[in-house]
């Protein structure tokens, strides 16, 4: 029985079973990034997609086409006038306006409310005209900066944020072992405000790739690197040397393809989109696309995610630091 034990704690000592450990968790998570972006993003379709429809006429008949050529959940929302079904692409509530006057229809897109809806739609209004017999015009009332004509940037600048904001903490946790946990926490902190900084100044003023409102990006991107940050170091506390994996997990594999960054939250499989949201990743998605195209209707909800995020991580982290001597 002593030779047994002896036997597995040698093993246990032995460089090679982490070695192992990690062959086969970094296979196996090379199958799930994969898998995880191309579940989400290769072949988008529509669940369900809310547009907005006022006026009146023979040209119904075009909304039954549309629905049928998209072969999904068009949900269709009555508004008296123009101007209200305008709000409601502010407040992005609606994708698109269909107007309806005697025997034609006119079909707003918003590629500003999510660029992979508006193309889709574009695509499919006249051909559903031609369906139904209705003569449809397609009008882009809400367009993206030319600059970034496939609407990506903002995925870009949320995912740099959330990458760079865990793989911080990690060099925290490996180069600056002494750190007391306030030290940490504010080092944190530190970094996700100048790296927030430089994320807006090289994609504004730099490459002019778009144009932000500087303050407000520069805020969005530090709150999400400080809370990606954050989350790292909490799973530290609680598992040690394997936080990255559910780090990882949660922000990447899962968190980056929901974002609705890159394919928009109606065009995602349902799971994906129910859960987006509210993960740190679409949240920042979500506040920045806002902040560029909306600024006069943010929402508090991405702001209150990563807060709550953040806060959360903070507490578990300063409860739990005394589990593993790295977290301490």
């Amino acid at each position: 029985m002593n030779r047994i034990s002896e036997r597995v704690a040698d093993i246990r000592a032995s460089p090679y079973l982490p070695a192992v450990v990690l062959l086969l968790i970094l296979s196996t998570a090379a199958g799930l990034f994969a898998g995880s972006y191309c579940f989400a993003m290769a072949n988008p379709a529509p669940r369900y997609l809310p547009v907005a429809m006022t006026g009146q006429g023979d040209s119904a008949a075009f909304v039954q086409a549309l629905d049928e050529h998209l072969d999904s959940s068009l949900r269709v929302r009555h508004y008296p006038t123009y101007a209200k079904a305008d709000d409601a692409i502010d407040e992005q509530r609606v994708f698109a306006i269909i107007t309806l006057g005697g025997g034609r229809a006119t079909f707003d897109t918003s590629p500003a409310s999510g660029a992979s809806v508006a193309r889709l739609l574009a695509a499919a209004a006249p051909a559903a005209g031609r369906s139904a017999g209705v003569p449809v015009t397609v009008r882009d009332i809400r367009p993206l900066q030319p600059t970034d004509p496939q609407g990506l940037a903002i995925f870009y600048i949320s995912l740099a944020a959330v990458i760079i904001g865990f793989v911080g903490a990690i060099h925290l946790n490996v180069h600056a072992k002494g750190l007391n946990p306030v030290e940490r926490i504010v080092f944190t902190a530190a970094y996700a405000v100048l790296g927030g900084f430089t994320i807006c100044s090289v994609v504004d003023p730099l490459l002019g790739v778009l144009d932000l409102p500087f303050a407000e990006s520069w805020a969005i991107s530090s709150l999400t690197m400080f809370t990606t940050g954050i989350v790292f170091t909490m799973f530290n506390a609680l598992i040690g040397r394997w936080a990255m994996i559910p780090t990882w997990g949660l922000m990447v594999v899962i968190g980056n393809p929901s974002s609705g960054g890159a394919v928009s939250w109606p065009l995602l499989p349902s799971p994906l989109g129910l859960v987006g949201r509210w993960l740190p990743p679409g949240a920042s998605v979500e506040a920045q696309h806002t902040a560029i195209y909306f600024r006069d209707h943010q929402h508090a909800q991405p702001f209150v995610t990563l807060a709550v995020w953040a806060l959360v991580c903070t507490a578990v982290y300063l409860v739990w630091r005394h589990r593993h001597p790295s977290a301490a």
